[in-house]
């Protein structure tokens, strides 16, 4: 391992977890629940060179209509990350499960997880249910993290409309869904509200980087280009699926130089598809000090607990 990266879209699929979605009959956007351990993720770690991986769960969550069942599996997923992270020293971090739409059990999980299991920060999924990041029902859960400094990764989930004919909801609605959270953060006023939130979004930001200009009006809470790609550019991106020859331009084009972090998603991503990413990536011609902020020092910059 020689780059030290961090990866901060990298996810966890403990197995009772994984049984228990089974038994749903759901599944991740189009793909099956994947098989997972801590041993597999470290071992794809030091193929692409990543020192530290930010574990988190991915779509579904844990709130498929039963509030009950979602604070259970909330605790029982964040208690097993927890214990990832102490087992493995340096080389896993985690962002904590909430139970949106339940917002007072995603308060209480909420506190939980930053004052008694020291999470890094949260996952949240783009739309619950309908009802997207940036609603007012959720003022309340955005003003605690905002309170709390936080880091806030924000995670595509099923759009609230029927799948498209044989087009898996991870191929191109993913990306509709992160960019739809994008605008509404920013057109609710969420993020003039909450300034010392860092939020995350996953793979490039899905649209929001190629259509920044036809969209940046609609994220302003006035409505005004400027004004809107001024709060565009405050989101944090990574890279996960998207260190393209045609995507990382676009991302580059708009993101701030230290808002661009290194993201695999393994293991919903295939360990081939990570390292075909990883390596369109490490093959694109960056600056020195650009690769350095993407490889490390911007997630550094979120995390100072993995500071060399």
């Amino acid at each position: 391992m020689t780059t030290r990266r961090i990866d901060t879209h990298h996810h966890a699929v403990p197995p009772a977890y994984a049984a228990w979605l089974r038994s749903h009959a759901v599944d991740a956007g189009g793909l099956p629940i994947p098989e997972w351990s801590p041993e597999a993720s470290l071992e794809m770690m030091d193929q692409v060179g990543v020192e530290t991986a930010v574990l988190s769960v991915s779509t579904p969550g844990v709130n498929l209509g039963d509030v009950s069942d979602a604070r259970k599996w909330a605790r029982r997923v964040n208690d097993d990350l927890a214990t990832v992270v102490r087992d493995h020293p340096g080389r896993f971090g985690f962002f904590a499960t909430l139970t949106l739409p339940d917002v007072d059990g995603s308060l209480a999980e909420l506190a939980y997880a930053f004052d008694v299991l020291h999470a890094d920060g949260v996952i949240l999924l783009a739309n619950h249910r309908g009802t997207y990041l940036g609603a007012p029902e959720f003022d309340v859960v955005f003003d605690e993290l905002n309170r709390r400094n936080a880091v806030v990764f924000v995670h595509p989930a099923q759009l609230p409309a029927a799948p498209a004919a044989d087009l898996p909801a991870f191929v191109a609605d993913f990306l509709l869904d992160t960019t739809r959270a994008a605008i509404r953060l920013g057109a609710s006023g969420t993020l003039e509200r909450c300034p010392n939130l860092k939020i995350i979004l996953s793979h490039a930001g899905g649209f929001v980087p190629y259509a920044a200009y036809r969209i940046a009006s609609f994220a302003s809470p006035r409505r005004d280009l400027t004004d809107g790609l001024a709060l565009l550019k405050r989101f944090y991106f990574d890279i996960a699926l998207s260190g393209s020859p045609t995507a990382l331009p676009s991302l580059l084009a708009l993101a701030a130089p230290d808002h661009v972090l290194f993201g695999s998603d393994f293991p919903h991503a295939p360990a081939a598809f990570v390292r075909g990413f990883s390596g369109m990536y490490a093959g694109h011609p960056l600056a020195d000090v650009q690769r350095r902020s993407i490889d490390r020092g911007a997630a550094e910059g979120l995390f100072p607990r993995f500071k060399e």
